[in-house]
């Protein structure tokens, strides 16, 4: 696996569609995408230093789904090379929105919208981010905001 890095908010993970990614029809199964989308997230909080396993030892913290919401637009087939984006929409307290768009090429094919929640390994009660991943993941919010207002002023 290369090394991946986040830039203007946005982390780019690489997927290829394998065999056991696809239908009899070579066309991704459905519940892939979740798997893509998951991989994609843990490995943006490894390029922002703060991977899930020191969240865990350090806290005693784990991010579990508690909303996902998918848009299929276009179906991936097999031996595709995707790319999974991953940005910020908003950091509370104890959870977190994302935004994850997985794109073969410059075409959308899906459109992943997941609410993560920060809880207790042990108890599986909501707990408060903690500071350096709610820092990152703001400070990756705020990169892709002051991305996206500078391609804004190119444009007439």
């Amino acid at each position: 696996m290369t090394e991946t890095a986040v830039a203007d908010g946005v982390h780019l993970y690489p997927v290829r569609v394998y065999f056991e990614d696809t239908d009899a029809g070579g066309i991704v199964y459905h519940a892939n995408y979740l798997r893509f989308a998951e991989r994609a997230r843990t490995e943006a909080l490894r390029a922002m230093g703060l991977p899930h396993s020191d969240m865990m030892l350090r806290h005693g913290m784990i991010f579990v789904v508690r909303h996902a919401e998918l848009d299929y637009q276009r179906p991936a087939r097999l031996d595709d090379s995707l790319v999974v984006e991953t940005t910020t929409v908003s950091v509370g307290g104890a959870s977190m929105k994302l935004r994850q768009r997985v794109k073969r090429n410059d075409e959308t094919l899906v459109v992943v919208d997941v609410t993560l929640v920060s809880v207790a390994e042990g108890t599986g009660r909501a707990g408060r981010i903690p500071a350096a991943w709610r820092d990152a993941l703001t400070a990756m919010a705020r990169a892709r905001e002051g991305a996206q207002a500078a391609d804004n002023i190119g444009v007439s």
